[in-house]
């Protein structure tokens, strides 16, 4: 198992910027891909960003550019936020993936004002 603790999130303004991190324990895998998912009241739950293993990255059309998905260790990766928008106001959820599992982390909240 793998268990994934999501940091940052909070309260912004439109433009502004958050810095999201997310720390993985457990049992760990040579290949995986950590990456974010966000869920908005009455929306299904969406991909944002992710990073492989082996730091291939890739986004979804409404964030890129905006947001940076970077991973200091096998461990760890963090989802720069900037120039943020009203609807990117969403709970965050990071995830671990591997070929033949899935994890989730609990969520946090990312408000942005107008």
């Amino acid at each position: 198992q793998v268990q994934l603790v999501e940091f940052g999130g909070g309260l912004v303004q439109a433009g502004g910027s958050l810095r999201l991190s997310c720390t993985a324990s457990g049992r760990t895998f040579s290949s995986y891909a950590m990456g974010w998912f966000r869920q908005a009241p009455g929306k299904q739950r969406e991909f944002v960003a992710q990073i492989s293993s082996v730091g291939v990255s890739n986004y979804a059309d409404s964030v890129r550019g905006r947001f940076t998905i970077s991973k200091d260790s096998a461990k760890n990766t963090v989802l720069q936020m900037n120039s943020l928008k009203p609807e990117d106001t969403a709970v965050y959820y990071c995830n671990y993936r591997t070929y033949a599992n899935e994890f989730w982390g609990q969520g946090t909240q990312v408000t942005v004002s107008s």
